[in-house]
């Protein structure tokens, strides 16, 4: 069983289920309104839990009824919150979600409690992080903390895996230097590398790219059509994505990670089942697409297993 410790995000998501998003200035109806556990940092932590992963989770909720709610979901999936903190001045980050009918989304999120993590925090949880396999992270919470976290793992042999997500335009931190494997998506790849990610060659541009910035691990995730990897070895590959009718997309990503991240091997720093991870990832996201809602729609492992 892998250990796995997730620094990040942790929301209440307000799903709004509409038939089409608005145009500017466009008042719709909303058929559904739901109250889900989210957070990117929470949902990778679940999914992680889920597919098998002893799962600890460092992050920040308020003082409130939203922050109680999703530690008890959190608590539920055996996933271990010592360390989240509850801020007294802040509120519980919330995320407003709109899901078409296509199951597409458009997501608004306010940070909240998940902001005010600090290098204290990350101190005070260094015993966990050292007796991880792998520590993971996002950009829902301030970037300073993930330096820190990911700089105390590579100083144990601990793997680091970042998740550029939301996409940011410029990174002046040397966190890359500190992180082993980054999964982005196309357009946060290209936000990090200023390559536009559209076809197998600008993959492979976008990929060498991070690597001289000191990752050894790329994974750029394409959603309906799979995942491309890259290593520092020049070793490459691409996993095709299972096709399913989406109902809602939201997760998928996080699914990906948080199962990936209960999978892989590494042996004396080197990853010895990539394209069997991602697989597996792969088969877990495409079980996410079919449910509504963050956590909820999120697979365990007998699921993913099952899928052929």
């Amino acid at each position: 069983m892998k250990k796995i410790t997730v620094l990040g995000s942790i929301n209440m998501d307000i799903v709004m289920k509409v038939e089409e998003m608005p145009l500017k200035g466009e008042t719709i109806s909303v058929q559904d309104v739901l109250h889900i556990g989210g957070g990117k940092g929470a949902n990778q932590a679940v999914a992680a839990s889920r597919a098998g992963g002893k799962t600890n989770f460092i992050g920040k909720v308020g003082k409130d009824e939203d922050g109680s709610t999703l530690c008890s979901l959190l608590k539920e999936d055996n996933i271990d919150i010592s360390h989240v903190k509850v801020d007294e001045q802040y509120a519980t980050g919330r995320a407003f979600i709109m899901v078409n009918r296509n199951g597409e989304n458009s997501i608004m999120v306010h940070s909240g409690a998940n902001m005010t993590i600090e290098d204290k925090d990350v101190a005070d949880a260094q015993a966990v992080i050292r007796e991880s396999d792998f520590v993971v992270s996002q950009f829902e919470v301030p970037v300073h903390a993930i330096e820190e976290a990911f700089k105390y793992a590579k100083e144990h042999h601990v793997c680091t895996i970042l998740n550029p997500a939301p996409a940011i335009a410029k990174l002046d931190s040397p966190l890359l230097a500190h992180t082993d494997i980054i999964i982005p998506n196309e357009t946060e790849a290209a936000s990090l590398t200023g390559v536009i990610v559209d076809s197998e060659a600008s993959m492979l541009e976008a990929a060498k790219r991070f690597v001289e910035m000191g990752v050894r691990y790329v994974i750029i995730t394409l959603g309906s059509k799979g995942a491309f990897y890259y290593s520092a070895d020049s070793e490459f590959g691409f996993v095709s994505a299972f096709k399913v009718k989406a109902v809602d997309t939201t997760a998928a990503g996080d699914t990906f990670i948080g199962a990936l991240a209960s999978q892989l091997n590494v042996v004396e720093g080197k990853i010895t089942n990539m394209e069997e991870a991602i697989l597996f990832a792969n088969k877990a996201s495409s079980i996410t697409v079919q449910g509504e809602g963050a956590q909820p729609s999120i697979p365990h492992k007998q699921q993913i297993d099952a899928v052929m």
